[in-house]
C-alpha cells in the first residue's frame, strides 16, 4: 500500500515550518521531504536536515534534467523538490510531506491527483508582519518583500483542501494531526491495511 502525501503550504511568516516540525515530532509515521533550494542557509539551518543548499547552476543542471517534481522561483532563490525521493517513500508506504508555496502545489497536484493539500493562514496582516520581524533573521528589504508577496500568495487558499488558522499554535497543531489521522481511515485505506481482518470478518 503506498503512503500519502500531504501539502502543506502558507505565506512566510505564518508558521508552516514550526507546525510541520511539531506534526514531524507527534507522529512518527509521516516524513518530511527535503526541499532543494539555492538560498543562503538561515541560522541554525542544516544542509540535508532543513534543506538542500545548492548553488544556481547545481539546480538549473537537476531542473534541465527533469530531476523536480515541482520547482519554484520565490521571494529571489530557487525550490525544488525531488521526484525520485517521493516516488520512493511513497512507494514504501510512508505519509510524506511536501512543505511547499502555491505554485508548487498547483504542479504536484496535477501529477498527484490524491495528494492532500492544507492552506495554514496567519490570523491578520500585522501579525503576519510581527513574526517575520520577531525571527530577526531577514532584512527590511527582505521582509518587505514577503509581506508584499503574502497576500497574493494567500489569494490562492481557495485551491486547497484544508485549511486552519494558526492563531494558537496548538489548536492549529491538532487540526494537522486530525487531518492525517482522518485520512489514514478512509475506507480504501483501512481495507488495504486490515485485509486480513475484514476477510475474517465478513
Amino acid at each position: 500500500m503506498s503512503g500519502n502525501l500531504f501539502i502543506i503550504t502558507a505565506a512566510s511568516g505564518a508558521g508552516k515550518t514550526s507546525l510541520v516540525r511539531a506534526l514531524l515530532a507527534a507522529d512518527s509515521q509521516i516524513k518530511l521531504s527535503i526541499s532543494y533550494t539555492t538560498r543562503q542557509p538561515r541560522p541554525g539551518e542544516v544542509n540535508g536536515e532543513h534543506y538542500h543548499f545548492v548553488e544556481e547552476a547545481t539546480f538549473l543542471s537537476m531542473l534541465g534534467e527533469g530531476d523536480f517534481l515541482e520547482s519554484a522561483h520565490v521571494h529571489g532563490a530557487r525550490y525544488g523538490t525531488s521526484q525520485t525521493r517521493v516516488d520512493e517513500a511513497l512507494a514504501s508506504g510512508n505519509d510524506l510531506i511536501l512543505e511547499i508555496d502555491w505554485q508548487g502545489a498547483a504542479q504536484v497536484r496535477k501529477l498527484y491527483s490524491e495528494a492532500i493539500s492544507i492552506f495554514i493562514l496567519p490570523p491578520s496582516i500585522p501579525e503576519l508582519e510581527s513574526r517575520l520581524r520577531g525571527r530577526g533573521q531577514d532584512s527590511e528589504e527582505v521582509i518587505l518583500k514577503r509581506l508584499a508577496a503574502a497576500r497574493e500568495e494567500m489569494s490562492h487558499v481557495g485551491e486547497f483542501d484544508y485549511v486552519t488558522i494558526n492563531d494558537k499554535f496548538e489548536k492549529s497543531l491538532q487540526d494537522l494531526v486530525s487531518i492525517v489521522r482522518a485520512q489514514r481511515l478512509k475506507c480504501n485505506a483501512q481495507l488495504a491495511r486490515h485485509a486480513a481482518l475484514v476477510k475474517g470478518l465478513v
